[in-house]
């Protein structure tokens, strides 16, 4: 058995599916019902899709999961998030960890939490540099 893919609950497919790609690359696979199937294994639902399925309520901005990236170009990231049209919630700010790594969390439009760190690996290679 092997993980396929992670589905994350959104207000808005569209607004959703905009914000993944601009942000962060992700392009789309297949989209039907209310289903969005993108690049690198996240899967958007509807969240009428998911209560009509289910009964039960989404609760954002509740913390139970992150979506966790990486990113070499932090300076860049930051400059593009902020300029995004989108009211952005900072959960943490750019922050330097002990040893340099950088990261910043923060949530999507629909309120699932996202984590976007500069890899690890830099900071061994710059250290044996």
């Amino acid at each position: 058995m092997r993980l396929k893919n992670i589905l994350i609950i959104v207000d808005d497919i569209e607004e959703s599916v905009r914000f993944y790609k601009d942000l962060f690359g992700l392009q789309v696979i297949l989209q039907q019902e209310g289903n969005v199937i993108m690049s690198e294994g996240l899967v958007l639902q509807d969240a009428n899709v998911w209560y009509n399925s289910t009964k039960i309520h989404t609760t954002p901005h509740n913390n139970m999961t992150e979506l966790y990236f990486e990113e070499t170009d932090m300076k860049g990231f930051i400059r593009k998030l902020e300029s995004y049209d989108f009211c952005l919630n900072y959960v943490t700010e750019l922050t330097e960890l002990n040893g340099g790594q950088k990261l910043v969390r923060f949530y999507d439009p629909s309120g699932n939490l996202i984590e976007v760190r500069t890899p690890i690996n830099n900071y061994y290679r710059r250290e044996t540099d």
